[in-house]
């Protein structure tokens, strides 16, 4: 039977997805990507806030067009499912089975009994059977489930629970084993992964993990998402600075910069240490690439607030910024407090945010213009490799078009020269 898979969201869920697109090839399923074809269709879900929960009905509904055809199974998992199951039971008739996630460990049963198949034994979710769906240099390295942070605005504690951090020697033995399959590049991530070992060891874990993890042999890139600023020490800063493997890249979600903001969002730092955090970085690695997130609209925010944040952002002028207008969550705090903002104003207020960090990011790049750059070949066009450097995440930054100028496979680490810059991405030459 042919199986097709969609998963929606972060590069947490992908992991999940990963490991389950596994157990599927153990039990001799065809993995395909045409679900117009597929017999079975699986939707990783994410329900994060309202836009990914819309697109994660619109995917479904999508989906279930296809029962019309070859599909005679529409399965649904992950978080939204486990916000909403028994909505969602209401609501679409058409999903065959909807698996939350806290029933994860039993997946395989539950689908196997929806499909009355034999199941085979130990057909669990495993982070050292997975599929990578990231091609075959790059693979993301899950560190911890969960977060015990409580940002007044978040759902993923009461989706995913606390912070639970995986044991040290496990994931030192998954990443090993992804380089012995010719992975070059670990994207290691978590709700907070600066936050990883305090659960387990009573500290904050992430820098030896660091140092760990790039004694591996055959790995050549190694970056972390999420990094929280109250957590960002002097060691890891200089873990990072040291390193031949790490990337000098930092992904720090601010949210904010007001205090008065800051305070209300319960986030554990306040304006000066973000800033003090930010400069310290720059100091000690020059070259570094700043990554960080805005909520816009948050409310309580003033104009005041909105001023604050938008200088903020025009002083510090920062490699990279995602911006996104306060969605608001049922079951949060957030949602309950009565100084909501007018969804024109958060708009308005993201637009101008996103329109100023264009200008940054432009200006910017143009120091780049000249420069050699290593960068992996992750595709081709008809006129162009597609190539990510030290300075790109997959799916959040931007992307280097190579010319084809000379033979080159993907896969490969070259050097090019940044010969100019188009938007968010730019132009190279071999």
């Amino acid at each position: 039977m042919k199986v097709g898979f969609v998963s929606l969201g972060c590069s947490k869920n992908l992991v999940d997805t990963e490991m389950c697109i596994h157990i599927f090839q153990e039990n001799e399923f065809t993995i395909i990507n045409q679900p117009e074809q597929a017999d079975i269709i699986v939707i990783n879900t994410c329900g994060f806030i309202d836009s990914a929960k819309q697109e994660g009905i619109n995917t479904i509904l999508e989906m279930a067009e296809y029962k019309k055809k070859n599909c005679k199974c529409l399965i649904v998992m992950g978080c939204l499912v486990e916000r909403y199951e028994t909505e969602l039971k209401k609501l679409l008739p058409e999903v065959d089975l909807f698996i939350p996630i806290k029933e994860y460990k039993n997946l395989w049963e539950k689908i196997t009994k929806k499909l009355n198949l034999q199941a085979k034994n130990n057909c669990q979710m495993d982070y050292f059977k997975r599929t990578i769906t990231t091609g075959n240099k790059t693979a993301y390295l899950k560190i911890a489930e969960g977060c015990s942070n409580y940002c007044t605005y978040c759902a993923i504690p009461y989706i995913r629970g606390k912070y639970q951090s995986r044991e040290k020697e496990e994931i030192l033995e998954e990443a090993k084993q992804l380089a012995r399959k010719g992975i070059k590049e670990l994207i290691v991530i978590a709700q907070d992964t600066t936050k990883y070992g305090i659960d387990l060891y009573g500290k904050e874990m992430l820098a030896d993990l660091l140092k760990e993890l790039e004694k591996i042999e055959g790995i050549r890139w190694i970056r972390f998402l999420y990094a929280y600023p109250e957590s960002i020490t002097e060691e890891l800063i200089q873990v990072v600075k040291n390193s031949t493997k790490i990337c000098h890249y930092f992904d720090i979600p601010i949210q904010h910069i007001a205090d008065h903001v800051l305070k209300r969002m319960n986030r554990k730092s306040d304006g000066a240490s973000i800033k003090r955090i930010i400069a310290t970085i720059r100091k000690e690695i020059p070259d570094v690439i700043i990554r960080t997130t805005l909520i816009l609209g948050f409310p309580g925010e003033t104009k005041e607030d909105f001023e604050e944040l938008y200088r903020f952002v025009e002083q510090e002028k920062f490699d990279r910024l995602g911006a996104f207008a306060y969605s608001k969550e049922e079951g949060t705090p957030a949602a309950k407090f009565k100084e909501q903002i007018h969804p024109a104003t958060k708009k308005a207020r993201w637009k101008k945010i996103m329109e100023l960090q264009k200008k940054i990011v432009e200006e910017n790049m143009k120091k780049y213009i000249g420069t050699k750059q290593e960068v992996l070949i992750e595709a081709e066009e008809k006129d162009y490799y597609i190539a990510r450097s030290k300075m790109d995440v997959p799916d959040m930054d931007g992307v280097i078009y190579v010319e084809k100028n000379k033979s080159i496979h993907i896969g490969d680490f070259v050097e090019v020269e940044i010969t100019g810059t188009e938007e968010y991405d730019m132009m190279a030459k071999k």
